[in-house]
């Protein structure tokens, strides 16, 4: 079994650091912010105006509305798995992850209905990569074990994988959105500096870089509008995110859109009812996962759309019929998870 990997053994260190530096004052003051975002969000409550930044406060709210269901479980409990839709239709294919001793494992799961099986393996272990799917087949982006990885991979039909390019860069951390034929990939880390590039992929090509970030960001939440991919929340350096960035393909240009209401990172992300949804979550401290669901419009309104079971983190997330399927997360003791969790729209 292969140990945690040095960039959250690093991470670790960096909030352990962070937390003996706060004084008492600041405590008091995250804890009251804790609390409020708590009761605006993941307590299932209306957000009101004085929950929201001023600039999202004049705009109308989002419509959008889901529930979360138990739908079936994983084999094993998994986070930081890469995930995408099954080109077969009708399920969700995971691969990698870290498992509950934080090892990286190499498993290629099929999820369909109440189960997952195992349908093949991935050349090596490798945690917080991005997949996605393009023309029929199932691709995966970087992650990593004890170091990111650069590797690009193509899924076969019997759930073998195969090196068929590299990114730039290694890329753990990363997100994927696919558009137009085009998989665009999002920030990641390399094992010693976060990244700011948006990069476009087409099969039989190379990585060409297309946009850059405001900022270095990791583990951000993406999802497409409207010919246009959205961007929420992340980590930069050791700080969560509240931006909400939209980043045009046609011109290359990235702007902030809105602000979420609190910094979240780790959240999944996934578009469905014509708003991006930003699932879960924590803060910077361990066990700040969140339950709350926010859904955020192409014009940049954000609201409450709904509540996990329990709050969790570092969920795979990817659409399947008109639903998003979950898979796996961290909990707030850190402990990874078995559920299969089906998110629908209620209205």
């Amino acid at each position: 079994m292969s140990s945690p990997s040095p960039e959250r053994l690093a991470r670790r260190a960096r909030e352990r650091a962070i937390r003996r530096r706060r004084t008492g004052a600041a405590v008091v003051l995250a804890a009251c912010a804790g609390l409020l975002a708590w009761l605006v969000l993941d307590g299932g409550g209306t957000r009101t105006g004085a929950g929201r930044p001023a600039s999202s406060a004049r705009r109308r709210s989002a419509a959008v509305r889901v529930a979360v269901s138990v739908t079936g479980a994983l084999p094993a409990p998994v986070q930081d798995a890469a995930s995408a839709p099954d080109p077969r239709g009708g399920g969700v294919l995971l691969a990698g992850g870290l498992d509950g001793s934080e090892a990286s494992v190499a498993d290629v799961l099929r999820i369909a209905g109440a189960g997952a099986s195992s349908i093949g393996s991935l050349p090596s272990p490798l945690h917080d990569g991005c997949a996605a799917t393009l023309g029929g087949t199932v691709y995966v982006f970087g992650g990593g074990e004890q170091t990111s990885f650069s590797g690009i991979l193509r899924l076969t039909g019997g759930g073998s994988a195969e090196a068929i390019g590299s990114l730039p860069a290694p890329a753990s951390d990363l997100a994927c959105a696919t558009l137009g034929g085009t998989v665009y990939l999002i920030g990641g880390y390399t094992g010693s500096e976060p990244l700011r590039t948006i990069l476009a992929w087409r099969p039989g090509g190379t990585p060409r870089l297309v946009g850059t970030l405001p900022k270095p960001l990791r583990y951000a939440a993406v999802g497409v509008l409207g010919g246009r991919i959205l961007i929420a929340g992340g980590t930069s350096g050791v700080q969560a995110s509240r931006e909400v960035y939209v980043f045009d393909p046609a011109g290359g240009g990235v702007r902030e859109l809105a602000r979420l209401p609190h910094a979240v990172t780790h959240a999944a992300g996934a578009s469905l009812g014509g708003a991006l949804l930003v699932i879960g979550g924590r803060g910077e401290q361990p066990g700040s996962q969140r339950r709350g669901i926010i859904a955020i419009t192409a014009t940049g309104s954000v609201s409450s759309a709904g509540l996990l079971p329990r709050a969790l983190s570092d969920l795979a997330a990817a659409a399947s019929g008109g639903t998003v399927i979950l898979a796996g997360g961290a909990d707030r003791s850190g402990s990874p998870v078995a559920q299969i969790l089906t998110l629908r729209l209620t209205g």
